[in-house]
């Protein structure tokens, strides 16, 4: 039987093996800069991390130690924001991986888990929106150099993910007890066929709902929302089944325009940890 920590990674592994992700590197896709082998060599660096996780490390702590793992490939960051949703996850799994007990990991969560999470950006380059005014001493983008606010202000890393609602959907799950990573578990398990294959059913099912926020920081809501207008059209029309050509077209698309709705990917290995935990799919 795997760990949870060796369940998170396979997670990760899984969510970038799943094709087609339109907008994201797949197994046969790679973006300019961002390769498939950053995102296999960023899921092994860090296991450290979660394995901090599993055995009972504070949120915050576990959480930059998987991202400077992670770090240690070239592409820089892959997958910031799925680590955000695994590593309290992996820590409710000590106990019971349910909502009622990841929303308490998460509101349980310190000033120090808030600075280790400032810290985290330090070894990453992280695509976020500008913070409101009376947070410019708060914006992530300054790393370990908001640590000192942080402290003043006495702000946990909970309070942190609820004043970056709406605009970021990890942190929404945070707050709304990781209603879509959940469900998003529940689908992976009711899909068929092979695991890739069922990751990318619900990548699209994810991204035909919701806007990815990802998409809205870097273009536009504009852009956001034709991108799920449209996936909501293949998933209406059933096309990974009935025209898997027009899944594949609107991939490529999406990354000869550089969208690329990495929130939703960041859900869906977030869901295909949790289904991996209740032994809701086998690999």
């Amino acid at each position: 039987m795997r760990s949870s920590a060796a369940n998170a990674e396979l997670a990760l592994l899984l969510e970038v093996a799943g094709t087609p992700k339109p907008g994201n590197v797949d197994r046969q896709r790679d973006l300019a800069e961002l390769r498939f082998e950053h995102f296999l060599a960023g899921a092994v660096g860090a296991r450290e991390g979660l394995e901090l996780a599993a055995d009972g490390a504070a949120v915050g702590p576990a959480f930059e130690r998987a991202v400077a793992g992670m770090a240690t490939q070239e592409g820089d960051n892959t997958q910031f924001g799925a680590l955000l949703l695994l590593v309290p996850l992996v820590r409710a799994a000590r106990e019971d991986l349910s909502q009622p007990v990841a929303e308490a990991v998460v509101r349980e969560t310190t000033v120090g888990d808030a600075a280790a999470f400032y810290r985290a950006f330090d070894h990453v380059d992280v695509g976020v929106a500008d913070p409101p005014a009376d947070m410019d001493d708060l914006d992530v983008r300054r790393g370990s150099d908001a640590v000192s606010a942080i402290e003043e202000r006495g702000l946990t890393l909970y309070e942190i993910m609820e004043r970056s609602v709406p605009g970021d959907d990890v942190a929404r799950e945070w707050v709304q007890g990781f209603d879509r990573t959940f469900g998003a578990a529940r689908r992976l398990a009711d899909a068929d066929g092979p695991v890739t294959d069922r990751t990318a059913t619900v990548f699209l099912s994810l991204l035909a709902e919701r806007p990815d926020t990802l998409v809205a920081t870097r273009h536009d809501e504009t852009t956001a929302r034709e991108v799920t207008d449209r996936a909501g059209e293949l998933v209406a029309g059933d096309a990974l089944e009935t025209e898997p050509a027009a899944v594949e077209a609107f991939a490529d698309e999406l990354v000869e325009r550089g969208v690329n709705p990495g929130t939703t990917a960041d859900i869906t290995a977030a869901g295909l940890f949790i289904a991996l935990e209740h032994e809701a799919i086998t690999v």
